[in-house]
């Protein structure tokens, strides 16, 4: 008999399978692990059942053990270690202590409080609880809840996800994975497209615009199939329910309007290789105004009339954007910014000026005038205090 670490979460989801499959469940699926997840509400998916150390040697099925940590036959390795040894290739020059570092438990993210759900959310949903690889690209302007929708559809899917974000550094190394220097040893250490793959997680590109050519190396695995580790000489195979999401402020066309400085022109084959693009916008104005309150609801705070007047603001200024009228936007993160200043500094204007503070001098008093054209009431007496010109009075002289 080989055994494991049992801890409290381990034994919960072992009860709760052997009430779902019966009590002489010894070997799970995916399949079965979703239908013990969909049978308790609130339970985590165990990233830990699906480790290395209880596979079986039946691809995607695993051995469950005992609430005592016992399963009924010898596995490949300690799903426990911090490192294991790996099986490497005789390469000249490598290095003599070669591992594989472990990962974390869950890579299911936490439920965002307040979540209002828009736009191409059930969209997505509908691809990811389908358990098809269907790579998606979302497109669409920033601060308009891309990343922040693909993370909450995982959550409420109890879907694993795994984010790489991407600058005109990324290379093979940061995305598939090379060996790392742990505790004085040599170790391989997965990136996030191999971990992503491995445990059949939703792997989001972040900011995928931003990426040189050697995003291409991506271009087997958003075929669905298998790659090559070279520097070990080992494969790995997309595991049932992996898929790949990119998000992106263009279309991976570049930008042409300096509102986007740094993206680039993507390869052709690459883009064709995503079946659909999504092109997320900003909220309606309804949907918009619930976020506002949520996030006051958050901060104990409870002002619908601001809410509103925000969200009118902001639509205004989208408008005139889209017009030719302004160069910059409000979006919907930079509203939710307002919320917590206001949260902190109690004062309306004060909290929207910080905010805007941002833009030129010329487009930051149009934007607060055309606030206060649009809330008559606010106080603007406090515009320009947070300077700080004056000495504090509280504040020792201080010779330099």
């Amino acid at each position: 008999m080989s055994k494991i670490k049992m801890n409290e979460n381990r034994k919960e989801f072992v009860t709760c399978a052997l009430d779902v499959l019966g009590p002489d469940l010894t070997v799970i699926n995916r399949d079965g692990i979703y239908q013990v997840l969909d049978a308790y509400d609130g339970l985590k998916f165990p990233s830990w059942q699906v480790s290395k150390g209880l596979r079986t040697n039946e691809r995607g099925e695993y051995y469950v053990p005992t609430l005592d940590g016992e399963f009924a036959k010898d596995a490949a390795s300690n799903v426990n270690q911090i490192t294991t040894k790996a099986e490497v290739p005789a390469i000249a020059m490598a290095p003599s202590a070669i591992g594989v570092m472990d990962q974390q438990d869950s890579y299911v993210p936490e439920k965002f409080e307040g979540y209002v759900p828009y736009g191409n959310f059930n969209t997505v949903k509908d691809v990811i609880k389908s358990g098809i690889f269907y790579p998606m690209f979302i497109t669409g302007l920033s601060g308009n809840g891309k990343t922040l929708m693909v993370k909450e559809v995982c959550a409420k899917q109890k879907r694993e996800y795994v984010r790489a974000n991407i600058t005109v550094e990324t290379d093979e190394d940061d995305l598939i994975g090379g060996f790392r220097l742990l505790n004085g040893e040599t170790v391989w250490h997965d990136g996030p497209v191999v971990t992503a793959m491995k445990r059949g997680a939703v792997l989001l590109l972040d900011e995928i615009d931003l990426a040189s050519n050697k995003i291409m190396v991506l271009q087997p695995v958003l075929e669905g199939s298998s790659i090559y580790l070279k520097k070990i000489g080992k494969w790995v195979h997309p595991t049932p329910g992996f898929n790949v999401i990119a998000t992106a402020n263009t279309k991976g066309q570049g930008s042409d309007d300096g509102r986007f400085i740094g993206t680039n022109v993507l390869n052709e084959a690459f883009l064709e290789r995503f079946p659909v693009t999504i092109e997320q916008s900003y909220p309606t104005n309804s949907m918009e105004k619930k976020i506002l309150n949520n996030e006051m609801s958050k901060h104990g705070l409870e002002d619908e009339t601001f809410s509103d007047n925000l969200v009118k603001w902001a639509d205004v200024i989208r408008k005139t954007f889209m017009e030719g009228g302004c160069d910059e936007i409000i979006s919907t993160r930079r509203l939710v910014h307002i919320v917590g200043a206001f949260s902190i500094f109690k004062n309306k204007m004060t909290a929207i000026e910080l905010t805007v503070n941002r833009f030129d001098a010329e487009t930051k008093e149009s934007f607060l005038d055309l606030y206060t054209k649009i809330d008559a009431g606010v106080d603007v007496s406090t515009l320009g205090d947070n300077q700080n010109d004056s000495e504090d009075d509280d504040e020792e002289d201080v010779d330099f």
